[in-house]
């Protein structure tokens, strides 16, 4: 009869050991107990970038990475970018189950009720010098906020912990906003509560000198579908640094504030930014082919292709060539696309990259998307934050609530010098 065990022998020693097998793992901690001898600390794993290793269980983000799979709470991608709004998949990731109507209203009433911020909070913008990254405006003032909800940091009070996640979700866009235009000299835009939550965000934005800003319902569908595909992927870096700082139990401003940091990092949150400058370089699909050896002679990276989890093709990245065609529609043809679509054919149709399993991923035409609905290259990783702040904070929560998690604390493996006396100065060579 089958064991749902692993036996391991310790060749060191000659002794056998039975570890259990549950959901694909083996508990690390069960490794402590083979050792060579009573002195021994116990096996540990040695997992740089933990490339093949669980620290959490989760409900929230199913990725199958060979099939091409994504899933919100089991609700395939493809399904919610069609039917949902970014709002009811931000309840989806916190509540874990779809809102009736009623749920619905209540819960984009509170959101959209909490996107005003503190005067102080722009006083606080203001400061920063007129160059400053959006991004880097962006973490700083959500870790001011926690200096305005001193009650945030009760984070066991359910009450409290949930109005939190009401004003990081709205106040997210209003941030970014804010940043956006201190970098260009515009004065800010308050939101307008009349407006959907992507339609509100273009207004803050984009509004110029008319009384009301109307969004085009194209544009704001289509920033809406991009949220939706960047509210969760799992425990990645910025989702990761949101979980281990959380897990010190400091407040989620500031929990939030690393994640985003995390997300500002080029190898997390700027691929699309990487993509554009890849594609101009480029400059005309009739390039593309003497491009495309260049990167196989290793003298520069593919932007856009392959993904640390799938090793198939990306289903964000066929949604966003959708959506692309819509915002054409509306934007008329960035000529950027048709280098991405003859980059991509060719790269789809060499071994090189299909045996390396490099496929489009999801940034290699959202960048494409945002510059064609005018945003500037330096929001793209604040639009990231937005779209993942609902992740975040989903994924926050549901470790406060793991009675299986502790404070994050990675062990090492030491590599530096044994045991030495300290030498005064004068006898040192």
């Amino acid at each position: 009869m089958p064991k749902d065990t692993l036996t391991v022998v310790d060749n060191r020693t000659g002794k056998q050991y039975e570890l259990p097998v549950q959901d694909g793992t083996v508990r690390a901690i069960d490794l402590r107990q083979i050792k060579t001898s009573a002195d021994d600390a116990g096996l540990m794993t040695y997992d740089p970038g933990f490339v093949n290793t669980a620290a959490c269980r989760s409900a929230i983000c199913y990725i199958d990475g060979d099939k091409g799979i994504l899933r919100y709470r089991g609700y395939p991608i493809e399904q919610l970018a069609e039917k949902s709004t970014f709002l009811e998949t931000a309840y989806l990731l916190l509540h874990g189950e779809l809102p009736s109507a009623a749920e619905l209203d209540a819960w984009v009433f509170n959101v959209t009720h909490h996107t005003i911020v503190h005067e102080s909070i722009k006083k606080f913008i203001d400061g920063f010098h007129h160059d400053a990254h959006p991004m880097g405006m962006f973490v700083s003032a959500v870790a001011a906020l926690s200096t305005f909800y001193p009650e945030a940091k009760h984070i066991q009070d359910e009450t409290s912990r949930w109005n939190q996640i009401f004003r990081l979700i709205a106040k997210a866009p209003t941030l970014a906003a804010f940043a956006h235009r201190h970098s260009v000299g515009m004065p800010y835009a308050y939101p307008d509560n009349d407006l959907s939550y992507a339609g509100n965000f273009l207004n803050m934005m984009f509004k110029a000198t008319e009384v009301k800003y109307t969004p085009n319902k194209m544009l704001e569908h289509a920033l809406d579908v991009l949220f939706i595909l960047h509210a969760d992927h799992e425990q990645n870096c910025s989702t990761s640094a949101m979980r281990g700082v959380g897990s010190s139990h400091a407040d989620p401003y500031s929990a939030m504030a690393a994640a985003a940091a995390a997300l500002y990092g080029p190898l997390h949150g700027g691929a699309n930014e990487e993509v554009l400058r890849m594609l101009r370089e480029i400059g005309s699909k009739d390039h593309v082919p003497a491009y495309i050896e260049r990167v196989k002679r290793g003298e520069f990276r593919l932007m856009g292709f392959g993904h640390r989890v799938y090793k198939n093709h990306d289903p964000r990245a066929k949604i966003i060539k959708r959506v692309a065609d819509e915002v054409f529609d509306v934007t008329g043809k960035n000529p950027l696309i048709d280098i991405a679509v003859e980059l991509e054919r060719i790269a789809l149709q060499d071994d090189y990259f299909v045996s390396r399993k490099l496929y489009p991923n999801v940034d290699f035409y959202s960048g494409i998307i945002y510059e064609a609905m005018k945003f500037p290259i330096d929001m793209f990783p604040v639009l990231f934050a937005i779209g993942r702040t609902p992740g975040w904070l989903a994924q926050w929560q549901e470790m406060l609530l793991d009675k299986e998690q502790r404070i994050a604390r990675p062990r090492q493996v030491y590599t530096g010098a044994q045991k030495r006396d300290y030498l005064p100065i004068e006898k040192r060579g």
